[in-house]
């Protein structure tokens, strides 16, 4: 026998077998397609015992045959574990080129360095001096395609890099049209306008265009809301390539002749879903209206539109799609996802205790080791309680709500990014959720926000650019639902793009009505086997009597008895009797008040024993 030799040499290649199976035509004996083994003792031939029959040993002994065996059993079993891959994907050839050809592409996206995306030595020497060597995922994926001059939506978490996700490819692109086409700086004709929802995060975006603009030769301006117009119309008059600002303010600088439609050919819109949430859409739309006549024309070569957004409901993506029909949209893996590098941890009061003195410890640990600390309000009166309480407790703290002036806003700030000194506690609404670039060691909400989209902008706050961040959120019993529905999302690592309060009660109700509803239909079930067996015994032929008498039955048909003359008229009550004992709900309650059997049905329908009583007394 080869067995022996067969099984020596199948171990021998046990540590190639992956690569021997690419070449079955080499060994055949290797092939992986459903091995079978039908008879222990069937002699097993392959290359190596045809090459070198001096290899054959004697297996006559029954342990070394089971010895044999066993290890044949196996080798068999290693192969059928090894074949199992290949069986899924019958087309593997083709399967295989597509995911590489997929792994490839997301090798492009993620890249190392900002080289290999394209940038120009000036916007790369900006970079530079920003310190910034190594891009994000929403910069790899939205430079190439904004360098592509394609219009696309821009998702990704807050803080993670949007602003030079557009930014650096804009001005690249400036610099490309200069040289290629001829365009140049001219005053009140910006080639480039970014709309933002506030004034603080146009005052961001100016800020980060400055500092690039020192190496890519380019010259910005800040028009927003809550400032003098006349210094803005002065800064108009001169050449500018950038406008950024609030859309009402830009507005009114083109209804007064200070600014010029004519050579925009980059629109930016920061924080879309923000706009479009708080009622920007009017705005936009009559911003939008004459460069869409524009690009009508036949010479024109139309303009390219870039959406920024941290979150992206649905109703927010429908208008999108409606408004600047044929978009892309681009998303990065984390979009509506709780922040990887921040800790969340959901306190629960009862009701009893004081939520004030509960901000209080929760507070202590990090206001002692110096964080920064921000405490979200849902109201306004909500936050002039939690700052007043906390001044009592000698605790410094700044406020930011919409009652604050913009300008007093913009030196609360300044103190809260302070690092010299003891750093204020930032005491703000939802207003201090969206667009704020602040680097906030701890963010507590006193009051838990009324959906899970508020809920990610506020923990935005912490945790960026890599960075680690901390949220404790203290939950009363009224947000409890919600609170957990989150906690388990993130959990799961699942999205947080449309909980709600109301979404989650009402998902909580419609769970208990199908609860209720099951349990129900099990009673229903359960009675109506309870009245099946009892009507068993009445239906079934009755055993025989002692003494030789014939069996008599308590059915009311006329079969089994002699025919009557008085006894048809009872008959005919007798069968829908027997009918009514059958049927469930209101219409045997309606059959009985007919027949007035019982004044009170409803109580013989709670209780299944009078069904039993009544039928008795009929049948006696």
């Amino acid at each position: 026998m080869v067995g022996a030799s067969r099984t020596i040499l199948s171990l021998s290649l046990s540590s190639s077998l992956f690569t021997i199976s690419k070449i079955p035509h080499v060994f055949p004996f290797l092939r992986l397609h459903k091995p079978r083994f039908r008879h222990a003792f069937r002699p097993l031939y392959s290359a190596a015992a045809k090459t070198s029959p001096t290899t054959e040993t004697n297996v006559t002994d029954p342990d070394q045959l089971k010895h044999t065996i066993l290890l044949e059993r196996l080798r068999l079993r290693h192969l059928k574990e090894s074949a199992k891959p290949p069986q899924q994907r019958p087309s593997s050839s083709v399967v295989g080129v597509e995911e590489e050809n997929s792994i490839r592409k997301k090798s492009k996206k993620l890249v190392e360095n900002f080289q290999e995306l394209g940038l120009s030595e000036e916007v790369m020497g900006a970079l530079q001096e920003l310190n910034i060597e190594v891009p994000t995922e929403i910069q790899c994926i939205g430079i190439p395609a904004v360098m592509e001059r394609k219009s696309v939506v821009l998702g990704s978490h807050t803080g993670s890099g949007k602003t030079l996700a557009y930014l650096l490819p804009i001005v690249q692109l400036m610099r490309e049209d200069e040289a290629n086409l001829g365009k140049k700086t001219k005053p009140r004709r910006p080639r480039t306008v970014v709309l933002c929802p506030t004034r603080e995060l146009s005052e961001q975006v100016y800020r980060v265009a400055k500092s690039i603009s020192h190496h890519a030769r380019f010259r910005s301006i800040l028009v927003s809301g809550g400032s003098r117009i006349r210094p803005q119309e002065d800064s108009l008059n001169n050449a500018i390539d950038m406008v950024v600002g609030t859309p009402g303010r830009i507005l009114q600088h083109i209804e007064e002749g200070n600014m010029v439609y004519g050579d925009i050919t980059y629109l930016v819109l920061d924080e879309a879903d923000t706009m479009f949430d708080r009622g920007f859409g009017p705005e936009i739309r009559k911003f939008l209206a004459p460069l869409n006549q524009r690009a009508l024309k036949t010479n024109d070569q139309g303009f390219q539109t870039v959406l920024v957004t941290a979150t992206m409901t649905t109703a927010v993506q429908k208008l999108v799609d409606e408004e600047f029909q044929g978009i892309e949209h681009l998303r990065t893996s984390t979009l509506h996802k709780k922040i990887a590098n921040a800790r969340h941890d959901f306190i629960k009061l009862s009701g009893g205790e004081d939520k004030l003195e509960a901000l209080l410890q929760v507070l202590e640990p990090s206001l002692a080791k110096g964080s920064k600390v921000m405490v979200f309000c849902n109201t306004l009166n909500s936050s002039r309680a939690v700052d007043h309480f906390l001044s009592e407790n000698q605790i410094s703290t700044v406020n930011y709500h919409g009652e604050v002036p913009a300008d007093q806003r913009v030196e609360n700030l300044k103190k809260f990014k302070d690092e010299e000194g003891d750093c204020p506690t930032l005491v703000c609404t939802d207003l201090a959720a969206r667009g704020l670039d602040l680097d906030v060691d701890h963010v507590v909400m006193f009051d838990f926000p009324k959906n899970s989209i508020d809920y990610l902008h506020r923990t935005g706050r912490t945790a960026r650019m890599g960075a680690k961040g901390k949220v404790t959120s203290l939950v009363s019993r009224k947000d409890q639902m919600l609170a957990a529905r989150i906690e388990e999302a993130m959990r799961n690592n699942e999205s947080l793009e449309s909980l709600t309060t109301d979404n989650v009660r009402r998902d909580a109700a419609r769970s208990q009505i199908t609860q209720e509803k099951g349990r129900s239909v099990k009673q229903m079930r359960e009675v109506s086997k309870q009245r099946n067996s009892r009507d068993k015994p009445s239906s079934s032929p009755p055993a025989r009597l002692t003494g030789g008498k014939t069996p008599v039955r308590k059915s009311s048909s006329s079969s089994f008895s002699k025919p009557r003359k008085a006894s048809s008229p009872p008959e005919k009550s007798s069968k829908p009797k027997r009918k009514i004992l059958k049927t469930v709900g209101s219409r045997s309650i309606a059959a009985r008040g007919k027949t007035g059997s019982d004044r009170r049905p409803g109580k013989k329908l709670s209780v299944v024993g009078f069904r039993g009583k009544s039928s008795s007394a009929r049948a006696s």
